[in-house]
């Protein structure tokens, strides 16, 4: 046989749909109720994680942290131009990032190391340190033991000189040092940023500037090298240079001697007039090509009306300009009269005429200029023509002397290049030589770091709060969970909104010691001798809520069930009986549970015969009707001997009894049995008038009710409304239940035990006394608000 565990979410407000539609909205005021009702479990986790906090935060070892900062600069210093070789860095973000990988490398840090002597410092050389027992090592020794496999015997090492024993020692300094470093770009300028933690706040400064400083260092030395490889380079390759250059300039003399060819500045006269040519048709062109463009603009934008005032040389003309001063004060009398004057009046008229032909001048204007720069351009063609025929002409004459000028402009050529290439090398070869006294590194330190005057980890406060604000997080957490899976009901609230039922109120539970608080003196006696009680005042209002449940006709049979033992039926179904005995209605309760019988025992009868002998002929009902001296209320029982019978509500005999007792009884209670237990609780629901089902205070489940209810609709009994019982007052706070301001009307509630009391005088009345039907409404508040009351045990007699 296999056991199922079920839980149920809290239920949706009513008034909402979950499915869609409408959004449900957060009540406060359940998440405060639940915040109140679970706070020792909240209180627990904030202290427990704040301690936890706590400890590890007093526990650490203080951390400071210092930082510098360093520039780099954009002058760059170059050798020659095919290449960089004491450039600065680039100023490119991957040439930065580069820069930030270089100053926290390997390489760079070790240089530190061995400048600082990291090695004699303990906090970079573990065996120097005086190691503490940690208060978690046995722990976590165990748990290595348990978790780890069981390591084979390490091999003997070969014993290190001392030189590998310092390599070994700088090389873990500089893996440590390499922990505590951090460097990064400040945003996106060209500065750089070099943090170091350290547990010294002088050595978190001095390792901060140190790393600036050797990363000046090293840029200088790299520069330098540099220098030296190009300056030896040089050397060698200026000495081929002016070799090569020699013997070509010796060649073009030999050549030119040898044909005859006569040269101007360095070149023939026919190249000189070509070249002289040729210059002039370039201006020529370009002059052409201006004119031509300006010319094509402009008819461009007369064209497309788009305006002239871009035109440049609309711009420079006085006569425009004129013109536009003009048409702006015409313009500006033509907005005044429109202003002042309709339309049509005649100084509009002739201002707005004025303005027009001023509009005219200006464009004719504009097509003269245009039509000046058409001549413009015919000039200038006529002109690029006739170059163009002196030069054909020159060309003409080259030709003739073509085959010696090639060979001699090539041997020049030749010559004029390794001229130029010599001329560089030999400039860079002295620049090189004297850049060993202008090296300087590409970064300079910006601002150097500070001893830290407090250290930045831990950071208490922080901590602290973090710890306290965990915590909460985790207790609602908790509280949420435990919240979810708590499917008992609390209050009067959660069943009118989980089930959709009306609640006739709440029932304080008497504590009075014993077992559930009924020990001393029975609930029914309690509400005899305390007449004023907060318990018979909810019994009361229990009372008034089963004469009103039906304004159209009057409720004869109620009966009282609950949906498992032990939940409190048996003494209110007697103590409601006695109520309304007390009240003046002629009133009987039946024990309905054949099983247990415990109306009988309660009330205090111990019969032969009762209502089963009754139902089955052997006895009258006037012999099995015992009045109750207490209330004046009668009681037909069960014989605690008697036979425990099938289907006895389901009889005509039942049936018959039922309607005699109607005739008699202005209420007739019965006692029913548990109604998931008992399939006669069943029936009686169905053919009594009206149904009370009790749920008792933080024991019946919300699935063990749906399921009660679900009974009731299928027999189709009328469920006059549920009540909660047995509610500790004392403990009801913590569950998120209105009405606790019992301090403010305790005063109305006495007990015999309090000085001064005397129970009134009880008058009987013959029939139910009746009242306004708009009281009704009160019954369900009032019954709520009383379940606030505390009831004192009573002294002993």
């Amino acid at each position: 046989m296999s056991n199922t565990v079920s839980f149920e979410l809290p239920s949706t407000p009513t008034g909402y749909d979950s499915g869609g539609g409408k959004e449900i909205p957060i009540d406060v005021k359940a998440l405060v109720g639940i915040v109140y009702k679970r706070f020792w479990m909240i209180a627990t986790s904030v202290i427990v994680v704040f301690s936890w906090m706590a400890f590890i935060t007093f526990s650490q070892t203080p951390i400071y942290r210092a930082s510098s900062v360093v520039i780099v600069d954009s002058n760059q210093l170059n050798v020659i131009n095919l290449g960089a070789v004491l450039g600065g860095a680039a100023l490119s973000t991957p040439a930065l990032d580069t820069e930030v990988r270089v100053m926290k490398s390997k390489t760079m840090l070790r240089r530190v190391a061995l400048a600082e002597n990291l090695v004699t410092d303990p906090e970079f050389n573990p065996a120097l340190r005086d190691e503490k027992p940690s208060l978690f090592a046995p722990v976590s020794n165990f748990i290595n033991g348990l978790f780890s496999p069981a390591k084979a015997p390490a091999p003997r090492s070969t014993p290190l000189t001392p030189e590998q024993r310092q390599e070994q020692l700088v090389n873990r300094a500089t893996g440590i040092l390499m922990g505590k470093v951090n460097v990064e770009r400040v945003g996106t300028t060209y500065l750089m940023r070099i943090t170091v933690t350290s547990e010294s706040p002088h050595n978190a400064a001095r390792l901060a500037n140190a790393i600036a400083d050797q990363y000046r260092v090293n840029q200088m030395e790299a520069k330098l090298e540099a220098t030296q490889r190009a300056t030896v380079w040089l050397s060698e390759r200026v000495s081929v240079l002016r070799d090569d250059l020699a013997a070509k300039e010796n060649a073009v003399e030999q050549f030119r001697n040898s044909t005859g060819l006569l040269s101007a500045q360095g070149s023939s006269l026919t190249e000189s007039n070509i070249a002289m040519l040729q210059q002039q048709k370039v201006q020529l062109e370009a002059q052409l090509t201006r004119a031509r463009s300006r010319y094509n603009n402009m008819r461009r934008q007369i064209e497309s009306g788009a305006g002239v005032d871009s035109i440049a040389e609309v711009l420079d003309s006085q006569v425009i300009s004129n013109l536009k001063s003009q048409r702006a004060t015409v313009q500006r009398r033509v907005a005044e009269l429109q202003s002042t004057f309709g339309p049509r009046h005649p100084d509009l008229v002739a201002a707005l005429g004025e303005d027009a032909d001023i509009q005219r001048q200006i464009m004719a204007e504009v097509e003269r200029i245009a039509s000046s720069v058409e001549s413009e351009v015919r000039v200038a063609e006529e002109q690029l023509g006739r170059v163009n025929a002196q030069l054909s002409q020159n060309r003409s004459q080259l030709i003739q002397d073509n085959s010696s000028i090639v060979r001699l402009r090539e041997l020049e050529r030749d010559a004029e290049a390794s001229r130029a290439i010599y001329e560089e090398f030999i400039n860079r070869f002295k620049e090189t030589s004297e850049q060993d006294d202008l090296i300087e590194a590409d970064a300079r330190i910006l601002s150097e770091a500070s001893v830290p005057n407090s250290p930045s980890a831990p950071r208490t406060k922080l901590n602290l709060f973090i710890g306290i604000m965990l915590g909460g997080v985790i207790g609602g957490l908790l509280a949420l969970i435990a919240e979810i899976f708590d499917s008992k009901i609390s209050s009067s609230d959660e069943l009118e909104r989980g089930f959709n039922v009306k609640s006739l109120g709440t029932i304080p539970l008497i504590n009075q010691g014993g077992l559930l608080g009924f020990g001393k003196k029975k609930p029914a006696d309690y509400l005899v001798d305390n007449p004023l009680s907060g318990y018979a005042e909810s019994m009361r209002y229990l009372r008034v809520a089963v004469a009103f449940s039906d304004i159209d006709s009057q409720t004869k049979t109620v009966a009282v069930t609950s949906s498992l033992p032990d939940e409190g039926k048996t003494s209110l179904t007697l103590s409601l009986g006695r109520m309304s005995a007390m009240s003046g209605a002629k009133t009987i309760v039946l024990d309905g549970d054949f099983r247990r019988r415990q109306l009988t025992e309660a009330a205090g009868f111990e019969v032969a015969t009762g209502m089963v002998e009754h139902l089955f002929g052997e006895v009258s009902l006037d012999d099995v009707i015992r009045r109750d001296e207490k209330s004046e209320l009668d009681i037909l029982p069960l014989s605690l001997d008697g036979p425990t019978p099938h289907d006895v509500f389901g009889t005509k005999a039942f049936d018959k009894l039922h309607a005699t007792l109607r005739t008699k009884y202005d209420l007739i209670l019965i006692d029913t049995g548990p109604l998931l237990l008992m399939a006669e609780a069943r029936v009686i629901a169905g053919k009594a008038d009206k149904t009370i089902l009790i749920v008792r205070w933080r024991k019946t489940t919300r699935a063990v009710i749906r399921k009660s209810l679900n009974l009731l609709k299928s027999f189709r009994a009328d469920l006059l409304g549920v009540v909660l019982n047995m509610v500790d007052i004392e403990r009801r706070r913590q569950h998120n239940e209105p009405g606790t301001a019992y301090r403010d009307y305790k005063k109305y509630y006495l007990t015999e035990s309090k000085p001064g009391f005397r129970r009134p005088r009880r008058k009987p009345v013959t029939s139910t006394p009746k009242a306004e039907p708009e009281t009704q409404p009160m019954v369900q508040e009032a019954s709520v608000e009383n379940a606030e009351t505390k009831v004192e045990p009573e002294p002993a007699k």
